[in-house]
């Protein structure tokens, strides 16, 4: 077991390794790419005041390398920094990218979280409701309605919830994180506030995600119902709530927490779109403006925390099922095989 887990453990620092390599060869190896753009962008704006050796030293502060670093050197500087936490310094906000990704990631992570779980109980709750009531006009009418909901992209409904209530009703604000004048804090106001903020970018993907779960638990639990134990737990005299409970809806959960594990990875590629609809400055907001301005440092940056993100959840997914369902063995039947 102990070999199981440590073999995840460095399946995850060699990718995490593999991914920051990545990120340098894009940004050092690649002609004319980010090293030789940001150069010349700072020879062009600083004209013939400056020597090359200053202005490498310039693209250094920026981007963690050296240009006229060998590249065994620069690629150990650059590894060292990001490990450290330094993914240099935004070119377009002249602020470091650490700094400015630990202020956005926070209500990224806010309102991707709280959707998916929004997502996920409803999805559950329904999909028992479709299976237990299987072939009727319910659940035909639910199946046809998870269909249609999950078939449509999330930000088809965002520019829906945005244009009707933010726009026509006037009843939600169209972008930021919360209203000018409030105080950051755990107070009654700032939190209304944020939650007023968050509410159409959480209710877009909610609306657009639940009837996967849904589908998802009808089919699990369909498929459970006819299972033999479930007639001699009846014989048994078990009571109803504790077969449906224990023995269908745990059974049907279960085989849906990897995938909800790295939903919670992939949430944050996601943002991109979503953040910029509704001008809600988190993660995906940033990454977006980085694109857009050529700010090569903070788009690395972002792109690395979204990879350990995936990575991390995938991980946790890996290494919690066995323990969450022992019928899938974990480490310890994997390692006697």
């Amino acid at each position: 077991m102990v070999n199981y887990y440590v073999e995840r453990l460095a399946q995850l620092i060699i990718t995490t390794l593999a991914v920051i390599t990545l990120s340098f060869a894009l940004l050092r190896l690649m002609p004319g790419g980010p090293m030789d753009y940001l150069r010349a962008q700072l020879a062009s704006e600083m004209g013939s005041g400056r020597s090359s050796d200053e202005i490498d030293a310039i693209v250094e502060s920026y981007v963690s390398v050296n240009p006229n670093d060998p590249i065994y050197i620069a690629y150990f500087d650059y590894v060292t920094s990001i490990l450290q936490g330094d993914f240099g310094q935004s070119i377009w906000y002249s602020r470091p990218v650490s700094e400015i990704l630990a202020e956005a990631l926070p209500w990224t992570v806010f309102i991707m979280l709280s959707a998916l779980i929004f997502t996920f109980t409803i999805g559950i709750a329904l999909g028992a409701a479709m299976a237990y009531f299987e072939g009727s006009r319910f659940d035909t009418s639910a199946t046809i309605v998870s269909v249609i909901l999950t078939s449509i992209p999330y930000y088809i409904f965002a520019l829906v919830l945005l244009f009707a209530f933010a726009y026509q009703i006037q009843i939600f604000p169209t972008g930021d994180l919360y209203a000018r004048g409030e105080t950051p804090g755990l107070n009654i106001s700032f939190l209304r506030s944020a939650l007023h903020h968050a509410t159409l970018p959480i209710l877009s993907l909610v609306l657009t995600g639940f009837g996967g779960w849904a589908l998802s638990m009808r089919g699990n639990a369909v498929r459970i119902l006819g299972e033999d134990y479930l007639r001699v737990a009846e014989l048994r005299g078990i009571p109803d709530y504790r077969i449906s409970l224990k023995y269908v809806g745990q059974n049907a959960v279960l085989p849906m927490y990897t995938g909800l594990m790295i939903s919670i990875g992939f949430m944050f590629g996601g943002a991109v779109i979503l953040e910029e609809i509704f001008k809600y400055p988190g993660l995906g907001y940033y990454i977006l403006r980085a694109v857009e301005a050529r700010d090569y440092p903070l788009l690395m940056g972002g792109f690395i925390v979204i990879t350990l993100a995936v990575l991390v959840a995938v991980l946790i997914a890996d290494l919690t099922y066995g323990k969450i369902d022992p019928r899938a063995g974990g480490g310890e039947n994997r390692e006697t095989y």
